[in-house]
């Protein structure tokens, strides 16, 4: 119940701001519209409603898909996705943001959440490879050194143990 009504005050801020009555002259008061709505989505993501933070991201995407926190929003989709599971949406999303948003400052973030959510479905070829792109294209990056982490842990799966006889 609480769940419901936490989308649904989410739902009602989204209607309030595709009101057609906004002038031209309110954009600055529809970037802080878009702020609100995005840190008040941020919330629930931090108290781990990942059901009511996808709902509202996806409505920020539809109310403020243009704004400079569109693709902060479609990150955190994916994240919203592959924290309740949902491995091959979340790789969806994550793609989204590869594809769509080339500026964004989460390609990074992106591409190691697809490697990751690939090594969830159990692909360890496409996520070594996306790992690598993360070494490759952001060497510099925390994502990297993760992604360094984890090609170390597949290459330490995949080394065969060697058998000693005494």
């Amino acid at each position: 119940m609480k769940k419901q009504l936490r989308i649904g005050v989410l739902v009602v801020m989204g209607a309030l701001l595709l009101s057609p009555n906004v002038p031209l002259a309110a954009q600055g008061q529809m970037q802080d519209s878009s702020r609100r709505l995005y840190d008040r989505v941020m919330e629930e993501f931090k108290h781990r409603d990942y059901e009511a933070a996808l709902a509202g991201f996806r409505l920020f995407i539809e109310v403020h898909g243009h704004s400079a926190l569109a693709a902060n929003a479609q990150y955190w989709i994916g994240e919203c996705q592959y924290r309740m599971g949902r491995y091959k949406d979340a790789l969806a999303s994550f793609y989204n943001v590869v594809s769509y948003y080339p500026l964004s400052p989460k390609l990074a973030a992106s591409t190691l959440k697809i490697g990751q959510a690939y090594t969830k479905l159990g692909d360890q070829d496409k996520a070594r490879m996306m790992f690598e792109r993360v070494v490759d294209q952001y060497p510099d990056s925390s994502e990297a050194e993760l992604a360094r982490k984890a090609i170390d842990t597949t290459n330490a799966k995949s080394e065969p143990i060697a058998h000693t006889l005494e």
